[in-house]
């Protein structure tokens, strides 16, 4: 991997996003989307997380992240480690999973594609995070993420979607996930 993609000072903010392998939209279902808010919350709680900004699209995860004591790197690992865990369970184990079979064959299938994975992947493997060293490229990046909801025509207004940041920037209410703003 090239160093243009690799957290080289953790305490600056960094744009990275986490990727469902194959573009499978997992996120239309809210109990998925729940396991990365919990992961979330978890390691802002536990691993000294800054999580400045954050969207859960249907097929990808934006977020602008620092740590001022722990490598970023970590971090992500752990979160995309237990977050794949977690939800392939859950698609196994839930019986209104309607896409079940198709599910778990796709993520079988890109495990077979990987040596890191056993039996499932989850994650495309890589998140290419994002040095955001300049008001100027934080401002573009946090638009974007706040903005994506609007783009794909699932909501008028960034602060309507429920899994973004974007209540916390544009409106005097809280998300769901306790933020530093930047």
């Amino acid at each position: 991997m090239s160093s243009k993609y690799k957290v080289s000072d953790s305490t600056m903010p960094h744009f990275v996003t986490f990727t469902v392998v194959g573009w499978i939209d997992i996120f239309s279902r809210e109990d998925y989307k729940e396991i990365v808010v919990n992961s979330l919350n978890y390691c802002i709680a536990n691993k000294e997380l800054e999580l400045h900004a954050w969207v859960i699209m249907t097929n990808h995860v934006h977020l602008i992240i620092s740590s001022k004591v722990n490598n970023l790197a970590d971090i992500v690992r752990d979160i995309k480690k237990y977050t794949s865990k977690q939800i392939i369970q859950n698609i196994i184990s839930n019986q209104k999973e309607s896409r079940k079979n198709w599910l778990t064959n796709s993520f079988a299938f890109s495990a077979r594609t990987n040596n890191n994975n056993k039996d499932f992947q989850f994650w495309q493997q890589y998140y290419h995070p994002v040095s955001l060293e300049s008001n100027i490229l934080l401002t573009q990046r946090l638009n974007y993420l706040h903005e994506n909801p609007v783009r794909s025509g699932l909501v008028w207004e960034p602060w309507h979607f429920k899994y973004s940041s974007a209540i916390d920037y544009y409106t005097n209410e809280k998300g769901l996930i306790e933020l530093k703003k930047i």
